[in-house]
């Protein structure tokens, strides 16, 4: 398995003081359980209709003001975590996407916090977290049709040699690096703020890996804390 740590940018350690994530690889292996994903987001859902995780509230009003000071609308293009949770609360569930994404779209509900899942092989050169120019390319769909847009001056964006892969953090993932059961070589990337206690961190993490190796027993998997490893 090749060895891969993520890049942070000392902009978003200052815009972001206390920032950890945890950096997760996969050397996937054939799916034998494919039912893994679902029984996890029905799980999760259950979980939040529950309550949910009790610094939840705390760790998405976290990450609402981070998105505030670049620029970001929270209402409007909330962090990830915010916007499964949003839909969950509405609608009761969230409907099934593939089984490596509903896998991970559970541990970010349940935990409430932002998980990113990235086809690893798309990658040109290391995925890194900045804050943008501006000039950089960032592929999506409009209408139906492949397209491209570029993000503000100063927003903060996940990106690589190629351009950016996600937008506003972790708003909007592009599609080019998309994840799906075929992807060969995996990145999952779970992304907390001081309010969400760095135990809860690490059992989330855990609980992402248990459920790949569920899914796929022969899968190689290794996991790196990158950021501020200090905190409760």
């Amino acid at each position: 398995m090749p060895s891969m740590t993520p890049r942070v940018g000392s902009d978003i350690t200052k815009l972001a003081p206390g920032f950890r994530a945890l950096s997760i690889l996969v050397d996937a292996a054939t799916i034998t359980n494919m039912s893994v994903g679902s029984h996890a987001l029905q799980r999760a859902c259950q979980s939040v209709a529950a309550g949910g995780a009790p610094w939840a509230e705390a760790h998405l009003a976290a990450w609402a003001e981070v998105f505030k000071q670049f620029g970001a609308k929270p209402q409007r293009t909330p962090c990830s975590a915010e916007a499964l949770r949003k839909r969950v609360l509405r609608d009761g569930e969230l409907p099934s996407i593939d089984p490596i994404v509903d896998l991970y779209n559970a541990i970010s509900i349940e935990y409430a916090i932002p998980v990113g899942g990235e086809n690893l092989v798309a990658y040109e050169g290391v995925p890194r977290l900045v804050v943008a120019d501006g000039s950089e390319l960032f592929d999506t769909m409009k209408e139906g049709l492949p397209a491209h847009e570029t993000p503000e001056p100063g927003e903060v964006v996940w990106r690589d040699d190629k351009g950016v892969t996600c937008r506003r953090w972790n708003w909007r993932q592009g599609v080019r690096t998309r994840l799906s059961v075929e992807s060969e070589q995996m990145w999952f990337i779970l992304e907390s703020l001081p309010e969400m206690p760095l135990a809860a961190l690490q059992e989330a993490g855990d609980r992402l890996i248990a459920g790949l190796l569920a899914m796929m027993p022969g899968a190689r998997i290794e996991q790196e804390l990158i950021g501020c490893q200090s905190g409760a």
